[in-house]
C-alpha cells in the first residue's frame, strides 16, 4: 500500500508540532498509519525544531526549512495525493496592531501560494487551519458555520481572508478544501506570548501578570489534543468545501481563568497588575460545533485535567522558557 504523504505547514509550531505527533503514532487503523509526513516551517520565533522531538529519529518524517511563500518550494514539496494541513500563520493578535503586513504576507499570501501550488500538483485535500477570530464578537449565543465572518482585529481579518480564499479555490477549481475554526487552543509547549503559558511562566518566575481591562472578556477553551483530534475527524470524514468549527466547551472570563492560574502557581491577586484594554478588544467568542459533534468527535481532555499537566510541564521544562518566555514584551491575550 501506497503512504499517504502529509504536508504539514507550520509543524515546528506548537499545534502543528501536536498534530505531526498524532500522524506518526499507532492508530487503530493499519491503513492510516501508513503515512509519510513531510514538515516545512520557517522557523520564525514561535516554531522551535525541539517541539518535533521523537519524530526527527522517524524514518516517515522529514523536515524542509522554508516558507510557504515560497512557490518553488511548496510546489516541489506536493505531489498528487498529498494532504496539506495548514498550520503557518502569524497568530498573536497584539503584533498584528503592531504590525499588520507580516500577518498579510503568511496568513494571506502564503495561503495563496499554497493554494496554487496544491491545484497545480493535484493534491489529495488541502486542509485550512483557521480561528474562531474571524467570526468577531458574539454577545449572546455561538456563531454557526454559517454566519458572516466580521474579523476586528489584523490578525483575525488575515484569517478570514485567507479562509475566503481557500473557499473560493473550492468552489471555482473544485479543489478538496476544508476549513476549520478552533477555539482557544492551550496545553504544553505553546509559546509564552499567549495567554496561559505567559502567566504561568510568569507567575513560576515571581513576576506579576497583566490583566486587560476589567478581565471580563470570555474565551472558549480547547486542549491542543482534542483539537488535532478533531483535525483528523475532519480529514477522515468531513465534506470538501466545508466549513467546521471545533469548540472546546470550557467558556471562561479572563479573571476566572487567571484565579484558576494564581492558585496552581501559589500566587495571589497582588501578583496581577491591570493594563489598559487592548484596542478593539473582542468581548466574547463562542462557536457552535454542532457539525463537527455530528461526525462523532467530542472533546475528551477536561479542563481541569488539561490545565494541571499543562502548568506541570511548564514547572518541569523551565529551560524552554526562563530567561525570554516571561519577558516577552507584548501582553499576552488572544
Amino acid at each position: 500500500m501506497t503512504p499517504t504523504h502529509y504536508l504539514v505547514t507550520g509543524a515546528a509550531g506548537f499545534i502543528g508540532s501536536h498534530f505531526v505527533h498524532g500522524l506518526l503514532a499507532p492508530r487503530e487503523n493499519a491503513a492510516a498509519a501508513q503515512v509519510e509526513v513531510t514538515a516545512l516551517d520557517s522557523l520564525t520565533y514561535a516554531g522551535d525544531p525541539v517541539n518535533l522531538g521523537p519524530a526527527w529519529n522517524d524514518p516517515r518524517f522529514r523536515f524542509v526549512h522554508g516558507d510557504i511563500g515560497d512557490a518553488p518550494l511548496v510546489r516541489a514539496l506536493m505531489r498528487p495525493g498529498t494532504v496539506v494541513v495548514n498550520f503557518a500563520a502569524e497568530s498573536h493578535v497584539d503584533r498584528s496592531i503592531v504590525d499588520a503586513g507580516a500577518f498579510v504576507r503568511t496568513n494571506v499570501l502564503g495561503t495563496q501560494t499554497l493554494l496554487d501550488a496544491a491545484l497545480h500538483s493535484g493534491v489529495r485535500c488541502f486542509l485550512q487551519v483557521s480561528t474562531d477570530e474571524v467570526y468577531g464578537s458574539v454577545e449572546h449565543g455561538a456563531w454557526t458555520e454559517g454566519a458572516p465572518v466580521a474579523p476586528n482585529s489584523p490578525y483575525a481579518a488575515s484569517k478570514a481572508s485567507a479562509d475566503l480564499l481557500a473557499l473560493a479555490y473550492a468552489r471555482t477549481h473544485a479543489l478538496d478544501v476544508r476549513v476549520t475554526r478552533c477555539s482557544n487552543n492551550y496545553g504544553p509547549r505553546q509559546h509564552p506570548e499567549k495567554l496561559i503559558p505567559r502567566f504561568v511562566t510568569a507567575l513560576l518566575a515571581g513576576e506579576t501578570v497583566p490583566l486587560y481591562g476589567d478581565g471580563g472578556n470570555v474565551r472558549d477553551w480547547l486542549h491542543v489534543s482534542d483539537h488535532c483530534r478533531a483535525l483528523w475527524t475532519v480529514l477522515e470524514r468531513g465534506t470538501p468545501g466545508e466549513v467546521y468549527n471545533i469548540g472546546g466547551g470550557v467558556q471562561l472570563a479572563n479573571r476566572e481563568l487567571t484565579g484558576l492560574l494564581l492558585d496552581a502557581c501559589g500566587a495571589d491577586w497582588s501578583s496581577v497588575r491591570r493594563v489598559e484594554d487592548r484596542k478593539g478588544h473582542d468581548r466574547r467568542y463562542c462557536v457552535d460545533d454542532t457539525k463537527l459533534r455530528a461526525l462523532g468527535h467530542l472533546p475528551l481532555v477536561p479542563f481541569e485535567q488539561g490545565l494541571a499537566d499543562t502548568i506541570g510541564w511548564y514547572r518541569e521544562h523551565r529551560g524552554r522558557w526562563d530567561g525570554g518566555g516571561a519577558a516577552a514584551p507584548l501582553p499576552a491575550h488572544s
